[in-house]
């Protein structure tokens, strides 16, 4: 069965009308488990993506974490992953046309979960925070 990454609950955020913030999602795998990098090193391989569907406020840009090149036996080469806690960092601007008061701000994360032998199905996780603008 594929591992669950788990993604922490967002704290809200807080934001000025036009301003600026950063969002950190903060995510983790189980023990013995990797997931692909946004940068995978083999073409085949699925790419992880945070995509936010149009809300209060406009992305970006998205700061994935480096990842670190493990080896394993399906592979020749070392392959670009990221094993336990994680965090992945959104740069978003309020949009201009957002009212003052609490929202909701929703977006997917997509991973490829592997072990040493094997990738399962790519998953989707749903990611989500409120945003209060004042």
């Amino acid at each position: 069965m594929a591992p669950t990454l788990k993604v922490e609950a967002i704290p809200t955020v807080k934001a000025a009308k036009r301003g600026v913030v950063t969002v950190v999602v903060k995510a983790s795998l189980p023990s013995g488990y990797h997931a692909n990098t946004n940068k995978p090193t083999e073409a085949y391989l699925i790419p992880m993506t945070l995509k936010w569907t149009p809300g209060p406020l406009e992305m970006t840009a998205v700061e994935y974490p480096k990842g670190t090149l493990e080896k394993y036996s399906f592979s020749d080469k070392p392959l670009s992953v990221v094993t336990g806690e994680f965090s992945i960092a959104t740069k978003f601007k309020v949009a201009a046309s957002t009212g003052s008061g609490p929202a909701a701000q929703n977006g997917i994360l997509r991973y490829q979960a592997c072990d040493n032998k094997s990738c399962y199905p790519p998953k989707n996780v749903p990611v989500s925070f409120t945003v209060s603008v004042e």
